[in-house]
């Protein structure tokens, strides 16, 4: 993390602060801080934030506000920042068949580490993954902490077409296409949970700052969440992010 944050312009309608030059739970941390921040004042001309892995744009009005008064307003609200509290974390299982049709890739994720399928699975469902930031198509989440023992490249040629729900790896990371779309990452699974749904009260269904458990289901259970979803009866498993040394899952 950067001693002192950078502010760069970033046109005539948005500035940048820039935090670090590295993706860290530092840094996300400050930047979910500084959002958090914003949030709570009523600073004049703000239309818009964008939190990213290293640096948080700020849309502005300029004709309610200039670069300058913006920056010394932000300044003083980030010296200020050791006093905001975060929400506690929360964890969201997200139940996923691996394989076959639906994990076309799995394969290579396999043999590209020297693997079992099975293995790719208990490895990739073992951990907790921080959401970094959301991006790409509405609700697609950054995610950190994929052991580096399933770590396997792009696709050589990407895709056309992926379906919504495509849980994938690319590289030291892995993540969920939530709507259809292109792409160049190796699919491993698919999620029946819809990460965005134009319809639902809130249309994303994961946030930055929380964590992500992939559960490994059967295509019985895949149809019987897809029913559920369908009817309304489908309960969301979310429950609280036990810190190390918090035995209980109190702080």
């Amino acid at each position: 993390m950067y001693e002192e944050t950078k502010y760069l312009t970033a046109g005539d309608k948005a500035l940048n602060m820039e935090f670090g030059n590295s993706i860290s739970v530092e840094i996300n941390n400050k930047i979910r801080s500084m959002t958090e921040a914003i949030g709570t004042q009523n600073i004049k001309g703000i239309v818009e934030l964008v939190p990213t892995y290293r640096s948080l744009m700020i849309h502005y009005d300029p004709l309610k506000t200039t670069y300058q008064e913006l920056v010394e307003s932000l300044r003083q609200l980030e010296d200020k920042l050791e006093s905001i509290q975060l929400p506690a974390p929360e964890v969201i299982e997200i139940p996923t068949l691996y394989g076959g049709d639906y994990g076309p890739d799995i394969e290579n994720v396999a043999n590209h580490n020297g693997l079992s399928i099975e293995e790719v699975i208990n490895i990739h469902t073992s951990n907790e993954y921080l959401i970094y930031m959301l991006g790409f198509t509405p609700g697609f989440p950054y995610l950190g902490g994929m052991d580096t023992r399933i770590a396997t490249p792009r696709l050589g040629t990407p895709r056309t077409k992926i379906s919504g729900g495509s849980v994938g790896i690319a590289g030291s990371q892995t993540g969920i296409y939530p709507i259809d779309s292109p792409g160049g990452w190796q699919l491993i699974g698919n999620t029946p949970l819809p990460l965005y749904d134009p319809k639902r009260e809130n249309p994303i269904l994961l946030k930055a700052g929380n964590y992500i458990k992939f559960k490994s289901i059967d295509e019985k259970e895949y149809m019987e969440i897809k029913e559920k979803l369908k009817t309304g009866d489908y309960q969301y498993n979310i429950y609280p992010k036990v810190e190390e040394g918090d035995i209980d899952g109190s702080n």
